[in-house]
């Protein structure tokens, strides 16, 4: 059974870095809505990654604040202050137990961010324009200073990374967050340096990468995967096109990262913004930049012949969230060729068992239609 799944199954070496996966699954970056109210990690959270840490080569936590003012959401944790080293340790630890390799994303919500969770209850973005949502907060404009202390601040939740012994990065700039928002013409208005033009649009996204290349280079005694995620397109408008995207990810594979993985819910979706542009997104940006960096494809994929399918693309490495969240034993059954042991529905009285901790619990069973459920 397992000769199927050679090309899952196979090692991987990260090109530039030289960091070897042993097979080519990776775990997606997941909100578990699990942290402490200081940004340390909880014991359930500890637990929730215990179970999954023999699913994957690579593993993605949970994305990291790198400064209070951009705390996406509650029960996140942090990574913007040496405090959070003990905290921070423990994660990556318990992600590398089984010799997986380890991944702290790292992140800020900007205009996303909820209010009561900043402290001074509001939002920051690239300019004052509030997301296209009920009851959305206009953020107030960042200062250039501002703008620096953030771009440092990414530098130095990567250096923390190295100290806590994570293996790497992975830079947060999709799903409508702020280094998304720079990029976007919507929420981008700027008329300064970082804003107006698409290349003065790109100017944040690209220092924060310089900024975390630079830490990680300074303090990392060995190889360390720096990688990046993005969204390729948006729905308002104006808004990020295909187009923008591309040029994106063309600049970002010559600042020398690991990867990019390209964050959508279907990979074989086509575009948001034009119904009659039916291409998968992923597959438009390996065709792209492929040649230069590795493609992480990832999206709704949750049996090993998918992800099969996926790799037959050229694409190296393929991710899975919401499959992790119901069988957090994927690789191990695929290994055994147990394929038909692999979990497919949710069970609603599986908590325990899945060790998924309650406030991510209770997101999974009220978020309709987001996963299959077992009652």
């Amino acid at each position: 059974m397992t000769e199927k799944y050679t090309n899952l199954l196979s090692s991987f070496k990260f090109p530039l870095s030289g960091v070897k996966l042993d097979n080519r699954v990776v775990m997606a970056p997941m909100t578990t809505f699990s942290g402490n109210d200081d940004g340390t990690t909880s014991d359930e959270e500890i637990s929730y990654y215990r179970e999954r840490n023999r699913t994957a080569g690579m593993l993605i936590t949970a994305c990291a604040y790198v400064l209070p003012q951009g705390k996406g959401f509650h029960g996140q944790i942090g990574a913007h202050s040496d405090e959070m080293l003990p905290s921070l340790k423990r994660i990556a630890d318990v992600l590398k137990e089984n010799g997986a390799k380890a991944v702290l994303q790292i992140h800020h919500g900007g205009r996303m961010c909820p209010p009561e969770e900043l402290p001074d209850k509001q939002s920051v973005s690239a300019s004052a324009v509030a997301a296209l949502r009920e009851g959305a907060q206009t953020p107030r404009e960042m200062t250039e200073q501002e703008i620096e202390e953030t771009i440092t601040a990414y530098g130095e939740a990567a250096r923390r990374a190295v100290e806590a012994g994570f293996d790497g990065v992975e830079i947060h700039g999709a799903n409508t967050y702020l280094i998304q928002q720079f990029f976007s013409p919507h929420s981008n208005r700027r008329t300064d340096k970082w804003g107006g033009s698409l290349e003065k649009r790109m100017s944040f996204p690209l220092a924060v990468v310089d900024a975390v290349k630079s830490a990680v280079y300074k303090a990392a005694k060995k190889t360390f995967i720096v990688g990046y995620r993005i969204s390729p397109e948006e729905m308002e408008n104006p808004g990020i096109t295909m187009q923008e995207t591309l040029a994106l990810a063309e600049a970002l594979a010559f600042e020398g990262l690991d990867y990019l993985h390209v964050s959508v819910m279907n990979f074989w979706a086509g575009s948001m913004r034009d119904e009659k542009d039916v291409e998968s997104r992923a597959e438009l940006i390996y065709q792209k930049v492929g040649k230069l960096l590795p493609i992480i494809g990832v999206g709704s994929i949750s049996s090993p012949e998918q992800a099969e399918e996926v790799l037959s693309t050229g694409i190296p490495l393929v991710a899975l969230g919401r499959e992790l969240l119901i069988e957090p034993h994927w690789l191990e059954k695929v290994k055994a060729g147990n394929v038909e042991q692999i979990e497919k529905e949710l069970d609603i009285h599986n908590q325990a068992k899945l060790n998924i901790p309650t406030p991510l619990w209770n997101s999974l069973l009220t978020r309709t239609g987001w996963l299959p459920l077992k009652e």
